[in-house]
Formats: C-alpha cells, sequence, structure tokens
C-alpha cells in the first residue's frame, strides 16, 4: 500500500469520525439554555475531508447571542481533542434562520415546548 493510499479516509472511518463529532457536540451548551446546540437544531454541517480537516456550520438562537464566542470556543477545543480531527474550522452563519422548529424533540420537550 502506498503512502497516498494509506492517507485516505475510507467510509467507515470518515463515519466513525462524524459520529464522535456530534457526541462531543452534543456535551456543548448554551449557558442561557439547558439543552445542547446539536438537539437546538444550531448544527447545519459537519464536514471531514480525507487529511481529517473538520468543517462544522452552525448558527445561534440570534445573530447578537451574547454568549456565541464562550459557545464556539467550548465546541471547538472539545472538537479538536477528537483523535483523528487534524484541523477544526467554525463557521456561523445565518442562513437559513434559525427557529424553533430546528429543535429535536427531545430538546422541545425539555423546554416545555410540546
Amino acid at each position: 500500500m502506498s503512502e497516498s493510499e494509506k492517507d485516505i479516509m475510507t467510509p467507515e472511518h470518515r463515519l466513525e469520525l462524524e459520529t464522535k463529532v456530534v457526541e462531543m457536540l452534543r456535551t456543548v451548551f448554551d449557558p442561557e439554555i439547558p439543552v445542547d446546540i446539536y438537539s437546538l437544531g444550531l448544527i447545519y454541517r459537519v464536514d471531514i475531508d480525507d487529511e481529517g480537516n473538520l468543517q462544522v456550520d452552525m448558527t445561534m438562537t440570534a445573530p447578537n447571542c451574547p454568549m456565541a464566542d464562550f459557545i464556539v470556543e467550548d465546541a471547538r477545543i472539545k472538537l479538536e481533542s477528537i483523535e483523528g480531527i487534524k484541523s477544526v474550522t467554525i463557521n456561523i452563519v445565518f442562513e437559513p434562520e434559525w427557529n424553533k422548529d430546528m429543535m429535536s424533540e427531545e430538546a422541545k420537550l425539555e423546554l416545555g415546548l410540546l
């Protein structure tokens, strides 16, 4: 097996890493809301390239969220700790605009919205 063949990420390894990313995102909370950012529907995209570079598109519940820097930094530190992830880029996006319908059923229950 050549060096370049060894470096190509298999679909199984990518899925394993994506699962770890989601698990880690479920440990990141907005301090003002008792629900993790993944269940809140704030994560729009998770993409891992063949080299293990992670790109995450996420939003905030409001464009002027006072905890945005804290949340992004918490997510970045936790995601960088995953073995197999070489770099983490978190993009804050506001399209589509977040709304309560993006939350999981569990999050809606936790917040008394069901």
